[in-house]
């Protein structure tokens, strides 16, 4: 089978013209990795046979991103570890620094804005997509050049358009992210929140919800509205118990 480019594939370590990983779980795990890879073989039983490291690193990735995303620190940090050695092992910066994106993305969807420390030290050695993409998740306004570099349903968020919508619900996650972005930038709207927080409350993760509903509780306060406040905060409740 001959190559198709699709502009980015739904993970990491798929797209380098060497077979197809796994399929993504119908959307869901829709992984900030999703934004970095450029190309991808069509699914065919004759395709060259996909490298181990490549198969094992995308179940990594997929296992921290959901267990960070529902609030499991032990498990996130095992199966990042691995996912870091698997890439690590190719000898190239650009695949460890995916894994280093997607961490740091699960972050920003669940409003932990902090350095993307792991990504600095390879950063010159990276490509073009995994430094603009570090820059995205840092809330920074994107040039038209850098933000083609994303899937297009991110560019609008990323060069700072003032009508940019979210992405789909089918990318979960990537709307957490893009939403996470904007409120980075200071300029999420109530809708947008509310977004947010429905979209971590039908996927069920724990951390990103919390984070979001917080922020609701703070708007319903500042606009005066207690009851709304304080019916968003009996909310937090039913999760805050299961974080560990």
């Amino acid at each position: 089978m001959t190559l198709s480019r699709r502009g980015f594939a739904p993970s990491p370590l798929r797209g380098e013209g060497r077979g197809e990983g796994p399929a993504p779980r119908q959307g869901r795990m829709a992984l900030a990795a999703l934004l970095l890879a450029a190309a991808t073989l069509s699914a065919c039983s004759t395709g060259p046979k996909v490298p181990d490291w490549k198969i094992n690193a995308i179940g990594h990735v997929e296992r921290f991103t959901e267990a960070y995303l529902k609030g499991d620190e032990r498990v996130e940090a095992r199966e990042f570890a691995l996912a870091r050695a698997e890439t690590a092992r190719t000898g190239k910066p650009e695949q460890v620094a995916r894994i280093e994106l997607n961490r740091c993305a699960t972050r920003v969807a669940s409003l932990v804005f902090e350095p993307c420390a792991g990504v600095e030290p390879l950063r010159a050695d990276a490509g073009e997509a995994e430094r603009a993409y570090a820059d995205y998740l840092e809330g920074r306004v994107l040039s038209a050049a850098q933000a083609a570099l994303l899937p297009e349903h991110h560019r609008a968020v990323a060069t700072g358009a003032a009508s940019a919508a979210l992405p789909p619900a089918d990318d979960p996650l990537g709307r957490l992210i893009a939403a996470g972005v904007l409120l980075r930038r200071t300029q999420a709207s109530p809708a947008v929140v509310e977004q947010a927080v429905e979209t971590a409350s039908n996927q069920g993760w724990r951390r990103p919800l919390l984070a979001w509903l917080g922020v609701q509780a703070r708007l319903a306060e500042q606009r005066g509205d207690t009851e709304e406040a304080v019916r968003i905060k009996r909310r937090m409740d039913l999760v805050q118990p299961m974080l560990p």
